[in-house]
């Protein structure tokens, strides 16, 4: 029976991972690249696009790895006692945009997100292998992703609402200021990692492969459980990953910037806050939604009907700022649907990588759980590089300002680029939970 302590400790990896780095390159990062640190939109596109190519080659052979991995410490938590430190260091060298030229700039830009990119696979695809052995009770897996999930969505919520007002105390450039602030975050990233894999325990050991091989890949294709649920986590993280990469162009250009209410400085952080804090209690609230429902499968459907049904909800809020609570409470009803079926996601991979070992006579979980990885870099990456592209089919174009760098052209913000933005907080991800919502009615594990 694992301590609540363990737990708190699991629920650190990704309080790191998806509370702190994943969040803050989700929803900040398209806004940082095109109006702070000056790529253009094609260029932000291309960069994101050309990191999930290089995922679809590190996520798998890093799971594989993960799975061969022996040492003192265990089979997955080496990878995030070492890895800690240059976890939150690229992190922090990533938001810190360097006086270059436009060229070395762009160079920068793409060395370092890519390499983001590898370090981040190397911690967080062994962190979520670690649930496959921390325990073999379905229970108590419940309990360690709702956990996790508790842990990423209130480190995401005290992110994403501190945010503002850790720029302002830091002052200075917008550049001055995201340096600063990803120093912070990196560092709290490091120590979060690092007790992660410090507090943690491994019970099980893997049913290890004596050499490698390529069937293994050629396995997970004809693993159906894996073929629904890797679709199904690529559409959680695209509906995630819209609405997040979407949120600061629609705070500044439909709703005309920061909004004041009574003190408190509603800016596009904030705004997803209030989602954060929702999706922390209903993730917790997970476990027993699940119990009541009777499978995992039936209350993932309902999660994301919810999901559909609110985005869909949004579209029709008039874009006026003195709507703004009206927002918030739609974004609000829509992360209960993102809080049940997150923990979910996760204890279904458990359970994929389960039915692997008992079919294959060898552990791959590893592999499977870089899939989640994989599908989550890939949902959240290629819909900014999305909301890129779309921005400018819309007609949003680029303009240099007095230093040289790539901000957007106001006269280019029409009806038809700020109905766009509006759409791909709404009716975009609406259409994405519908996709999601068929794949999980065929996936075929139906516990």
């Amino acid at each position: 029976m694992a301590s609540i302590k363990e737990k708190i400790g699991y629920a650190l990896g990704d309080a790191a991972s998806g509370g702190i780095t994943w969040k803050i390159m989700s929803i900040a990062f398209p806004l940082y690249f095109t109006n702070v640190f000056g790529l253009s939109f094609a260029d932000a596109a291309a960069l994101m696009l050309i990191a999930r190519l290089f995922d679809v080659f590190t996520d798998p052979l890093m799971g594989s790895l993960a799975d061969r991995t022996q040492s003192r410490w265990g089979t997955y938590r080496p990878w995030l006692i070492f890895g800690s430190i240059p976890f939150g260091l690229i992190f922090a060298l990533l938001l810190y945009t360097p006086s270059f030229s436009p060229e070395l700039k762009r160079i920068y830009a793409y060395c370092l997100y890519l390499m983001m990119m590898a370090v981040y696979t190397m911690v967080n695809v062994p962190y979520g292998s670690l649930l496959g052995v921390m325990t073999d009770d379905d229970n108590e897996k419940n309990q360690f992703s709702s956990y996790r999930m508790i842990g990423a969505y209130a480190m995401g919520f005290v992110t994403l609402l501190s945010f503002p007002y850790l720029q302002k105390f830091v002052g200075g450039t917008d550049a001055h200021q995201y340096a600063v602030l990803g120093a912070f975050f990196g560092l709290l990233a490091t120590l979060m990692t690092l007790a992660c894999g410090l507090l943690t325990k491994e019970r099980m050991k893997p049913v290890r492969a004596e050499k490698f091989s390529f069937r293994q890949f050629a396995d997970l294709f004809r693993n159906k459980p894996w073929i629904y649920l890797t679709l199904v986590g690529i559409c959680t993280n695209f509906f995630n990953g819209f609405r997040y990469a979407v949120a600061g162009y629609l705070l500044a250009y439909c709703l005309g910037g920061d909004i004041t209410v009574s003190g408190l400085i509603i800016n596009y952080t904030v705004f997803m806050a209030f989602g954060e804090v929702t999706c922390m209690i209903f993730g917790g609230l997970s476990p027993a939604f699940t119990s009541f429902i009777g499978s995992k499968r039936r209350a993932f459907i309902i999660a994301s009907v919810l999901c559909a049904l609110f985005s869909i909800a949004f579209f029709f809020i008039p874009m006026d700022p003195s709507y703004i609570w009206v927002m918030v409470a739609v974004v609000v009803l829509t992360s209960a649907g993102v809080g049940f079926y997150s923990p979910l996601l996760w204890s279904m991979y458990a359970d994929v990588a389960d039915y692997a070992t008992e079919k294959n006579g060898t552990s791959s979980t590893g592999l499977i759980f870089s899939s989640g990885t994989m599908s989550q870099k890939f949902g959240g990456a290629i819909s900014g590089s999305l909301i890129a592209l779309f921005l400018g089919l819309a007609g949003a174009r680029m303009i240099p300002d007095e230093f040289g760098n790539a901000v957007i052209d106001p006269a280019s913000i029409t009806d038809s680029v700020l109905t766009m933005v509006w759409s791909l907080f709404s009716i975009i991800p609406a259409g994405i939970a519908v996709i999601m919502t068929l794949l999980a009615y065929l996936y075929p594990i139906k516990k």
